[in-house]
Parts: structure tokens; C-alpha cells; sequence
């Protein structure tokens, strides 16, 4: 059985982020070519945005730590720790409001 702190790699990719020019950072948790889930850490510094890019397939986000805003197309989401969103097909981007980590689940072959 394979167990892996959210919190502690939430910390080391936040970290990370904060010492990138881009303002985030992510590490692959689980999944791959072998695997039909992907889960992935993402770490956005506050104020730092993912451009706007086509969800891959069916996708969900679980806030870890500080607040997220998730645009897609006129819907906006906004998510503090401990909330979940389906992502919706087509193209979205999120937006860290404060210092946030999220946990984000696509299948592995996306």
C-alpha cells in the first residue's frame, strides 16, 4: 500500500512554486501509462493564474490549502479548503486568490 502526505507535498510544491518565476509547481502523486487515474499536486502563489486551457476529459479539483477562483467560459467558482469542483468540459483556467494548493484527479490516458 503506497501513502502519501497531501499536506507535506501541498508544502513542498507551494515552496517550490514560491521560488518560481511562473508562481507555481506541481508534482504527479499517482498515475501514469499504467494507471487510469492521475492524481496531481498543484501549488499557485496568490495572484498566479494558469492560462486558459481545454479540460482533459473528466477532471475534479479538491482545494487543500487557500482560496482558488476556476473561470470557465461566463461561470466563475470560487473554492477554499476542503471544497471540490467537477472541472466542465471546454476551457477554464484558475486563479490563486491566496496561496493555494489543490489536488487534481484526470484519467492517466488524457
Amino acid at each position: 500500500m503506497d501513502v502519501v502526505s497531501l499536506t507535506a507535498v501541498g508544502d513542498e510544491q507551494l515552496a517550490l512554486a514560491k521560488g518560481q518565476s511562473s508562481g507555481r509547481a506541481a508534482q504527479t502523486i499517482f498515475g501514469g501509462h499504467e494507471h487510469f487515474l492521475r492524481q496531481t499536486v498543484i501549488a499557485l502563489v496568490s495572484g498566479r493564474e494558469t492560462s486558459v486551457h481545454r479540460s482533459p476529459g473528466e477532471a475534479t479539483l479538491l482545494v487543500l490549502q487557500g482560496t482558488v477562483r476556476v473561470t470557465a467560459g461566463n461561470d466563475t467558482w470560487q473554492g477554499a479548503i476542503g471544497d471540490f469542483v467537477v472541472i466542465p468540459p471546454g476551457t477554464h483556467s484558475v486563479l490563486a486568490v491566496k496561496d493555494a494548493v489543490m489536488l487534481l484527479s484526470t484519467r492517466a490516458d488524457t
